[in-house]
């Protein structure tokens, strides 16, 4: 692979990896850290890329995330509990209209709450706009698993957004 069909590979994808390991880090800089790793890793071995390189670079980018937190046990407690405060630009600017800003802020805790597999199922399903069967190849799990995930997920997101909803309207 040539650099510049990696810069048009990083060029093309970037964001979508970027803001896939933000969602599980929290953390830009490690967030960063994992992305260099990851095209690395493809321009190391350029024969592993498939014909659907999105999905591909999105499963370096879960594979990656999981080798870091198996390297560094206290690490991964550190990121767990960061994973209870969301920075604010993960998300798009809430609504100047104070409901919208109000259930803004209940989906951004609720996100931070959900744990890292529910909300990578999550991101994926949502941001990425991938089926539950690209879910489950991405991360390395049963079909049916990522669609459990995303269904618990919604739950508890529902949960913790209902009693919010049902006081304004009393």
């Amino acid at each position: 692979m040539t650099s510049g069909q990696l810069e048009s590979l990083y060029d093309a994808h970037a964001q979508n990896v970027f803001a896939f390991l933000l969602h599980l880090t929290r953390c830009e800089h490690l967030t960063r850290d994992l992305m260099q790793e990851v095209f690395l890793r493809l321009a190391r071995r350029p024969r592993l890329l498939v014909l659907k390189p999105r999905p591909y670079l999105l499963r370096l980018a879960h594979h990656a995330w999981i080798d870091h937190v198996r390297r560094d046990v206290v690490r991964a407690r550190t990121l767990e509990q960061s994973f209870s405060s969301l920075d604010a630009n993960c998300f798009p600017p809430p609504s100047r209209d104070a409901e919208q800003a109000e259930l803004s802020t209940l989906l951004i805790n609720g996100l931070a709450a959900l744990p890292a597999e529910q909300r990578a199922v999550v991101h994926l399903k949502i941001w990425e706009n991938l089926t539950f069967r690209q879910i489950g190849v991405t991360l390395d799990i049963p079909t049916h698993t990522a669609a459990s995930r995303y269904r618990y997920a919604l739950d508890k997101l529902r949960s913790a957004i209902r009693p919010s909803l049902e006081n304004e309207r009393a």
